[in-house]
């Protein structure tokens, strides 16, 4: 019973999910979910790289916490539109709490939407929020073991960003070995270095989103 109870859940949250991503598609918006530990640096990549898209390329966020408003005040004044999606206990976003920021969001003329999930390396992993792709951060203090120890949270990954490198010669950190933990569960995202403190590999990313919302907007026009 209690399976059963787990998959009804799961198939409501997909169905939802698919009317998201039905939904962004008719605004001709590319959405990505951008997951991570605590702290790991999510707000700071996007500070750094709205501004950067801009202003030919407008971004909406949904931000997704516990509690407070803290993330979405430092992006105010770079997106065109910004939701707070406080979750209370939830150790996650599920796709209602997204529909329901779409709801709050004017989609018109967006041409990316950053949902910036709740702080957790386990539970968003399993959730479909109806995103288009999945950006999955590793800072560089948290450890070089953490591909091998969440392997979940990388094998769906659209891309992998190591972030904080600024870091590295400061921290025993065995890049390597990253790189091969990466390369044992997600053999098709790129792993993208950066520093959005100093600005390193933000080249990078932004070249990859650009590359991404080429890519839609060619299967798009194809439908």
């Amino acid at each position: 019973m209690k399976i059963n109870v787990v998959e009804s859940v799961l198939k409501a949250n997909d169905a939802v999910a698919r009317e998201n991503r039905r939904r962004m598609d008719a605004a001709g918006v590319l959405a990505i979910n951008i997951m991570s530990a605590p702290g790991s640096g999510k707000t700071a990549l996007l500070e750094k790289t709205i501004p950067a898209l801009k202003p030919e390329q407008l971004c909406a966020v949904l931000v997704g916490d516990l509690q407070t408003t803290r993330d979405a005040e430092r992006l105010e004044g770079n997106a065109a539109s910004i939701t707070q999606i406080n979750t209370g206990r939830g150790c996650h976003l599920s796709a209602t709490q997204v529909a329901e920021g779409l709801d709050s969001l004017d989609l018109k003329g967006i041409d990316f939407l950053f949902i910036e999930n709740v702080g957790n390396m386990v539970c968003p992993a399993a959730v479909d929020l109806g995103e288009h792709l999945r950006a999955v951060l590793l800072s560089v203090p948290e450890g070089d073991d953490k591909v091998a120890k969440y392997p979940t949270l990388f094998q769906p990954a659209s891309v992998i960003l190591l972030t904080k490198v600024d870091l590295l010669g400061l921290l025993d950190y065995e890049r390597d070995k990253v790189y091969e933990d990466v390369s044992r569960v997600n053999t098709s995202a790129p792993l993208i270095e950066l520093s959005p403190k100093t600005g390193q590999g933000m080249d990078r990313w932004l070249a990859w989103l650009q590359e991404q919302r080429r890519q839609r907007a060619i299967e798009q026009n194809a439908s």
